[in-house]
């Protein structure tokens, strides 16, 4: 008789997921069993557009949650990790990483006059948000010009890997990105590397300059190092375990999705949406609109956020039974309510307006009417970044995968099938820290096979053909009416028209 394999002696990947409400710690075999995990909450503040977090409380949180995931595991089988935290999140830390400031987090919008100064001396192909690191990081040197000399600049991963590594690392070039580094290039521009640091002085030594803070970039997947005998005490991580460069957190998600080869897509749908797709080829948007992170292999990851999403139900319908209202919505699934479904003023994607509000065409007949036009809403946004995405040349001819709270919805999955007129894969375990476990095994050697191998479908949905002509006539609809408001500019709107003629 074959002996059989006792699979809960095969190997496993950690990943690490460091977010505005908990660190997470997963432990993944190879065929994608999650072994173990553990969360432990993070807090933060917030004041108008203003959004911090105590950086001290990352690692200690992450420790405790890599205990709670090895408990019961057999340290032999732990192969290696990787990182990812929010995207645009930043700091000074001191020579030995300890904070210096609170951590400026990726949706914190102070820096206005700071990115509106970078922008304006064009030396940049992305457009900088002032939710952008380096926009911060120059508020956060403006109002503390005394830390110019001797800090270094710290995203939220590399605050944690420095302490598992126990000494400082590169940082990677996916949380890099909205700090300026030219992942093209894949070093920081020279202009930023001169730029002058902000002193409080009208002229400062000449080592005063913001390069000096600047960490040393490397790819995602590239080994930073082992976990120290420190670390490893602290958290139940196996001294000598490989640490491997990490992504941002929706970069992370698509990991978790196994949305890896050319013209696959992760749709993730949360409070708001974001797409994020796989292309040989450098994907150009001069707008802005859309960027493009660096995958390991060194392939491409363009991606975009709208300010639409899921968030809309929770604003409209605050503390109510979100299911309940699903179900009933069905019996409106041929609504000619149009909904524009933003969750907060201003577009950012497919499109940028700041000036676009939400809004609703017609008289829903009631709440249920309401809801099911929200959904619709949503769906067709979707289309419309797709049709964008198409636009700029994108290969979209892959799988599509959902992901992000919303899919505990079928029905919305399923809408959502039919509006794209597409089949939607979803997966068992879509969280970040997944994804992490999946690149820290592809860089441990497992390849692209390793996503093959850990992520697991959990349904695919296929679009409903009877559903395609009216869901195409709003559609066209919402486009005619964005288009009408000004929000929507001509080369997109058109193409939307010409893609759905066929």
């Amino acid at each position: 008789m074959r002996p059989q394999i006792d699979k809960p002696l095969g190997r496993v990947w950690l990943g690490i997921d460091i977010g505005t409400q908990s660190a997470r710690v997963y432990a993944v075999s190879s065929d994608g069993e999650v072994v173990g995990s553990g969360a432990v909450a993070l807090r933060s503040r917030r004041d108008g557009d203003r959004h911090e977090q105590d950086a001290h409380t990352w690692w200690p949180a992450v420790a405790a949650a890599g205990r709670a995931a090895l408990d019961g595991v057999d340290p032999a089988r732990v192969r290696g990790l990787a990182t990812c935290a929010t995207s645009g999140t930043i700091l000074l830390v001191d020579g030995a990483g300890a904070p210096l400031t609170p951590a400026l987090m990726y949706d914190d919008a102070r820096a206005v006059s700071q990115a509106a100064a970078i922008d304006a001396g064009g030396a940049f192909e992305h457009r900088m948000s002032p939710s952008w690191a380096l926009p911060k990081l120059r508020w956060l040197l403006e109002q503390r010009p005394e830390l110019a000399r001797g800090a270094r600049a710290a995203h939220q991963a590399d605050v944690v890997t420095r302490a598992l590594v126990g000494h400082e690392v590169p940082s990677d070039s996916s949380h890099a990105l909205k700090t300026g580094y030219d992942q093209q290039q894949e070093a920081w521009p020279q202009r930023l590397l001169d730029d002058p640091a902000p002193t409080g002085r009208r002229a400062g030594p000449a080592a005063e300059v913001l390069g000096e803070l600047l960490p040393e970039v490397v790819r995602s997947g590239t080994r930073l190092g082992e976990v120290c005998a420190a670390a490893a005490e602290a958290s139940s991580i196996p001294a000598g375990t490989p640490v491997y460069a990490g992504m941002s957190d929706s970069c992370a998600a698509q990991f978790a999705a196994g949305a890896l080869r050319e013209g696959d897509w992760n749709s993730v749908l949360g409070t708001t949406l974001v797409l994020k797709g796989m292309s040989a080829h450098r994907v150009r948007d001069r707008s802005g609109v859309l960027y493009c992170h660096r995958a390991p292999d060194g392939s491409w990851l363009p991606g975009g956020g709208s300010s639409c999403g899921a968030g809309v139900l929770s604003t409209h319908f605050p503390g109510r039974d979100l299911d309940e209202l699903g179900r009933r919505a069905d019996a409106f699934e041929d609504t000619d309510v149009l909904a524009y479904p933003l969750v907060s003023p201003g577009e950012r994607f497919p499109f940028t307006a700041p000036s676009a509000e939400a809004f609703v065409v017609g008289e829903p007949a009631g709440e249920a009417e309401h809801f099911a036009a929200l959904l619709l809403g949503v769906a067709l946004v979707e289309r419309l970044c797709f049709d964008y995405v198409d636009l700029l040349g994108a290969p979209t001819g892959g799988a599509l995968t959902l992901t992000g709270g919303a899919t505990r919805s079928r029905r919305w999955c399923q809408l959502r099938a039919d509006v794209l007129s597409r089949p939607v894969r979803l997966v068992e375990q879509p969280e970040a820290a997944v994804g992490m476990a999946v690149l820290a095994a592809s860089a441990d050697g497992e390849g692209p096979s390793a996503a093959d191998a850990m992520v697991r479908t959990r349904e695919v949905i296929e679009p409903r053909s009877e559903r395609a002509a009216p869901l195409t006539a709003s559609y066209l609809r919402l486009v005619d009416e964005l288009q009408r408001r000004g929000w929507l500019g001509a080369p997109l709107a058109d193409h939307a028209r010409a893609r759905s003629r066929g």
